[in-house]
């Protein structure tokens, strides 16, 4: 299995979903069977690191994000990855606008993982700290389900 994150620049909620996701797939034994990346559907910010503050509150949940590079959504993505979920309305129709018909990856909003199928995770990029937090816990909270559907999908192979 495949998954890949998207956010407009992949500075601050994309990368963040990464490492948390990264974290919940080490917690439930997943690690060796799922690949994680993430990617901006922007090239604002093409080969640099996430924003500090996004550093900073993944660092406090335990969780080192410093290595990741901010990437732009490419072509090849709709062919390589299983689930390519955006982290809002405006990257979820930025995706669905360079699909292919080819593409059989599910594409979908990563808080639907949640329970909530129309929410999006808030940019917090504008924000203070506190938005940051937010934001992780929504992904904390869209990792487990997202983990519970590989799960099921994984034992049924």
């Amino acid at each position: 299995m495949r998954v890949l994150f998207v956010c407009l620049g992949n500075i601050c909620r994309s990368p963040s979903a990464e490492g948390v996701f990264r974290a919940h797939l080490a917690q439930a034994g997943l690690t060796d069977r799922v690949e994680v990346d993430s990617c901006g559907v922007g090239d604002w910010h093409v080969g640099k690191g996430p924003d500090p503050r996004a550093l900073d509150a993944a660092r406090r949940r335990g969780i080192d994000i410093s290595a990741l590079r901010a990437r732009q959504l490419a072509p090849t993505d709709y062919q390589h990855f299983d689930y390519i979920l955006a982290m809002d309305h405006d990257n979820l129709e930025a995706i669905r606008q360079g699909c292919p018909s080819s593409c059989r990856a599910h594409i979908g909003l990563f808080l639907e993982f949640a329970g909530e199928r129309d929410r999006a995770v808030p940019d917090p990029y504008y924000g203070g700290e506190q938005g940051f937090e937010d934001v992780l816990d929504l992904i904390e909270a869209a990792s487990d389900g997202l983990i519970e559907e590989l799960r099921q999908r994984l034992s049924r192979q």
